[in-house]
């Protein structure tokens, strides 16, 4: 009977042609404890991998498959032979999932779910899925236990106890690592009928043998072959039309056993290792085919790639040599990749311009890392690549590598939109185009303006080689990661720009003055991709992202004014005696001077003068109509469904010193929302308008004519179009009226008038 690709609600479904239908699954007798649930140091690691893989998949990131799982069918009743610790796992995380989603109905099919080992277990499995864990509990073990269906005699039962500590884990890791999950969308992934976050194949043995066997053999560390031998036993017959058969069967326990055994894990086996590696040099394979496989065993695998039907399994076959052969040993490995990588950034101890920065990686041996691959430790699209060009580098023995080499990770950080697995195919053609031809030219899938980007650097330094440190340093910072479009390649200031970067953004510190000082020198920010919303820096020392995306999303053209202002800053940061930090200071004092004498207090002259106006971690604003003015909302997220400031009432707020008789202005919603700041005691509030502030009298009657009173000190005037407006003075320089006193000092006098008056 053949296997077929579901899930653990997939299970329970009525299934088409010859696959059997189970109504329940049963662990059988023969099987031991649920062991993922132990505390011991090994089951505890264990454990947590493999749930925030899990959780990681169900909260929208790459589905999971989880190979296969084996058993018999009798009747409808499914019994796993290998599988338990995975399906039991699954059957907890449905029953948190369901709970939190509100999903839990009592005899839904997957519900059925038991243990033939104890009856305690089957007992508790039973009354669990009858019970939804609230909402808001903290520890969902304390709850169960304290329950008057747990009973007392399950404290002795080592399958229970293990599933609570399960239970326990999954809470614990969606509290750490997902602690936005939308329980509702969790589920639907989880479930889905055609695309589930977590799938296997189940395989139904056929009744040749008996369980108490074929568990045994399955689970034996004895005689019986590891997955790894049975793997290369059929591997060398899949492989028996190639002339390289013998030399692989020779290889594979010689020179190639060899080559692995330094990187062995401390068991004195590298079957996980060849695996590891067969497997990524597979999928290589497979890209290189146009193919994508998003799950299914090496074997099958292996085989439609290197075996006889298909036409390119001897080129596949002299790549899986080479990506073996081309490596001397251990060390050499090591020297290779030590020799073009490097994790060591600008200004930081062992920083080599002339090797390329690894961003986000933990270290640089790609090639151990990519042995200690595994459903539980991936090896990351990004890696995949960079280590596929390696290997094209060695088999190739192609030339100005380290050049290439930092033109493709320059690629590859620009184009994490681009890093999907569908996409890979392309990505794979991409870097053999760069690493073996150095095409720009024919790259397809990479981003299009790094592109541009990089023949605009090749360009520059072929005109000006002698300025190659000078741009690396640059490239190789943590927030350009290898992007210059925010740069002009001007040979006359390049150096000097370059060095006074390092210094404007080193110490994140001086974000917030260097956010202040931009915004004096010029218009730095820029509207977001495919939104109305301006993208500027922040001050945010947790939040170095946002840079990134200010100073290298977009083509060069929308670039051009924060290339202005950002050239413009570091030409007066490059001339300066002083510090970053002081000279910031200065920067927006000699403007703010300016203004001020010349009265323009326009929204520019808010954010530079008062700090808290900068204060949103994400750097994001929103403008009615798309302009920045007078009301604005300050985004601390990324969405206006969180809460958010306006900047300006924040500030009034703050500058009237009033506290808690006030509101703490925080606002979620559309920037055309009305943002009101509001007194506690009588209702009466202000919001920024145009013009100045409009108004809204106290609830009460009775406190009216004090307000009114308060109003009359003012020039407040009643409008057709925002009512009641506490008026700002203000001028048309010539684009428009533009604020000639500071409006946060007129409001916040005002807001402290209200609240010393009993408002």
């Amino acid at each position: 009977m053949k296997g077929h690709l579901t899930s653990y609600v997939g299970l329970f479904e009525a299934q088409a042609g010859d696959v059997p239908n189970i109504g329940s699954i049963e662990i059988p007798l023969i099987q031991r404890d649920f062991a993922q649930g132990r505390k011991d140091p090994a089951a505890t690691e264990i454990r947590a991998n493999f749930l925030e893989v899990l959780l990681d998949a169900v909260a929208g990131g790459e589905p999971v498959g989880l190979d296969f799982v084996y058993g018999r069918i009798a009747g409808t009743t499914f019994r796993p032979l290998d599988g338990q610790q995975r399906l039991t796992t699954l059957f907890l995380l449905h029953w948190y999932l369901a709970s939190a989603a509100d999903r839990l109905h009592a005899g839904a099919a997957w519900t059925r779910f038991s243990y033939a080992t104890r009856a305690s277990a089957r007992l508790f499995c039973q009354r669990l899925v009858a019970n939804p864990l609230p909402h808001g509990e903290g520890i969902p073990s304390k709850w169960i236990i304290d329950q008057a269906w747990y009973l007392h005699v399950w404290r002795a039962d080592p399958t229970i106890q293990a599933m609570l500590v399960m239970i326990d884990t999954i809470h614990e890791k969606v509290r750490l690592r997902h602690p936005d999950l939308d329980p509702q969308a969790a589920w639907e992934r989880l479930t889905h009928a055609e695309s589930p976050a977590v799938s296997f194949y189940l395989l139904p043995l056929d009744d040749m043998e008996s369980d108490e066997d074929l568990y045994i053999k399955m689970n034996s560390r004895g005689k019986p072959l590891t997955s790894f031998e049975s793997f290369k036993a059929r591997f060398e017959q899949d492989i028996r039309h190639s002339v390289r058969a013998d030399e692989f069967a020779h290889k594979i326990d010689g020179a190639w056993s060899d080559l692995l055994w330094p990187f062995h894990g401390g068991d004195n086996i590298v079957d996980d290792e060849f695996t590891a590696y067969l497997g990524f040099i597979t999928e290589l394979c497979e890209f290189r085919e146009r193919r994508v496989t998003y799950s299914g065993r090496l074997g099958p695998r292996a085989r439609a790639v290197f075996g006889k039907d298909n036409p390119r399994a001897g080129e596949h076959l002299d790549f899986l040599f080479g990506a073996f052969d081309r490596w001397q040993d251990a060390e050499h490995i090591k020297r290779l990749l030590d020799s073009v990588f490097a994790t060591a950034l600008p200004g930081s101890a062992g920083y080599d311009w002339q090797k390329v920065v690894v961003f986000g990686f933990n270290g640089t041996a790609l090639f151990e890392q990519c042995l200690r691959a595994g459903g539980l430790r991936p090896f990351s699209l990004q890696q995949s690549l960079l280590l596929y060009a390696v290997l094209l580098h060695l088999i190739n023995d192609t030339t100005d590598f380290p050049r290439r080499l930092r033109v493709l990770r320059n690629l590859i950080a620009a184009s994490e939109d681009e890093l999907r697995r569908p996409n890979m195919p392309a990505l794979v053609r991409d870097v053999e185009e760069i690493t073996v031809n150095g095409d720009l030219g024919a790259v397809t899938r990479f981003s299009r303006n790094q592109v541009e980007d990089e023949l605009r650097k090749k360009q520059f330094l072929e005109a000006h080689p002698e300025l190659t440190e000078a741009l690396c340093r640059l490239e190789d910072h943590s927030i350009l990661r290898g992007t210059l479009t925010a740069f002009a390649l001007d040979s006359g200031t390049f150096r000097q720009r370059s060095e006074a970067f390092e210094k404007a953004f080193g110490d994140p510190r001086q974000w917030m003055s260097l956010t202040g000082s931009l915004l004096a020198t010029g218009d730095y920010q820029r509207l977001r991709p495919k939104s109305s919303a301006w993208q500027f820096g922040t001050a945010s020392t947790q939040h170095e992202t946002v840079w990134r995306q200010l100073l290298t999303e977009g083509t060069y053209e929308n670039l051009s004014s924060t290339r202005a202002v950002l050239g413009t800053l570091l030409d007066g940061l490059a001339a300066a005696d002083d510090d970053a930090g002081a000279h910031f200071a200065a920067v927006m004092d000699t403007w703010l001077v300016e203004r001020e004498a010349s009265g323009v207090y326009d929204w520019r002259y808010y954010l530079v003068k008062y700090p808290a106006m900068r204060s949103g971690d994400t750097g994001i604003y929103y403008g009615v109509d798309g302009k920045l003015g007078y009301s604005m909302c300050m985004l601390r997220t990324k969405q206006r469904n969180g809460y958010y400031r306006d900047p300006i009432l924040l500030e009034v707020w703050r500058t009237s010193e009033v506290g808690d008789r006030v509101q703490d202005p925080w606002f979620t919603g559309y920037e055309t929302n009305p943002r009101w700041l509001r007194l506690e005691l009588s209702g009466a509030g202000m919001r920024s308008v145009s013009t100045g502030f409009a108004l809204r009298g106290p609830e009460h009657e009775a406190l009216r004519p004090t307000f009114i009173e308060i109003c009359s000190r003012y020039d407040v005037v009643d409008t057709a179009g925002e009512g009641i407006v506490l008026k700002v003075p203000q001028h048309d320089f010539g684009s428009g009226l533009v604020d000639s006193t500071d409006r946060v000092i007129i409001g916040a006098t005002f807001l402290r008038d209200l609240v010393e008056a009993g408002l």
